[in-house]
């Protein structure tokens, strides 16, 4: 059975870097409330800078709790908590090798549907305190996923989580990251994956770029 084992929440604030001021909401806090799922966030999340996170598409993110121990055996570290890699839902059982693009789900009384994996920005090297592991993290095909909200409802922790609908195409998250960012080279599948309308352009682009050489 799959399950939300972390619903975690957080909202801008300014955090000093070598850069200088960063505004980031990256810094999620597990809640044991009952939250409700608004048309773009949830109720208590928001996003600092909405041109690349957030909106329709990217409402909510989710993690699969069985890397974390993997990311504490690589990296050496014993302090990853809930909501440690932003993401809103931490779960049980929703693998991005079993997961596909455009499945839909019942979470509590909300339906979400899987948009595209998530592709890191600079801000989540801020909250792991290393900037090099922007890259560790896209090379890992560990990403995570985004869900858009299809019906507004509300959830919690320890909330079943239900497959009501799979998407079109039958790629999976780890597949579109393998076509994108990893080692694929299916052409047909590429094509197949342009088609899913709500991926965005950092996944686009990349198979744009392989289609054409």
């Amino acid at each position: 059975m799959a399950e939300v084992v972390s619903v975690n929440v957080g909202v801008p604030r300014e955090i000093d870097t070598p850069r200088g001021p960063v505004l980031t909401a990256i810094f999620k806090t597990p809640t044991d409330r009952r939250l409700r799922v608004e048309p773009h966030n949830l109720e208590g999340d928001r996003q600092a800078d909405l041109s690349v996170h957030g909106g329709e598409n990217k409402a909510i993110y989710c993690y699969p709790v069985e890397h974390y121990p993997v990311w504490s055996d690589e990296l050496g570290r014993t302090d990853l908590e809930h909501g440690q890699f932003g993401e809103n839902l931490t779960t049980r059982g929703l693998l991005e090798r079993e997961v596909g693009v455009g499945d839909v789900f019942l979470i509590g009384t909300a339906v979400l549907q899987i948009t595209q994996p998530r592709a890191p920005c600079f801000k989540l090297g801020i909250r792991m305190g290393d900037a090099r592991f922007v890259k560790t993290f896209l090379r890992s095909g560990r990403p995570g996923f985004y869900f858009r909200i299809v019906e507004p409802g509300e959830l919690g922790m320890d909330d079943e989580v239900k497959r009501i609908e799979r998407g079109a195409t039958g790629i999976t998250v780890h597949e579109l990251w393998e076509l994108s960012y990893g080692g694929g080279t299916d052409l047909d599948r590429m094509r197949l994956a342009l088609e899913i309308p709500t991926l965005g352009d950092e996944w686009r682009r990349p198979l744009f770029k392989k289609i054409a050489t």
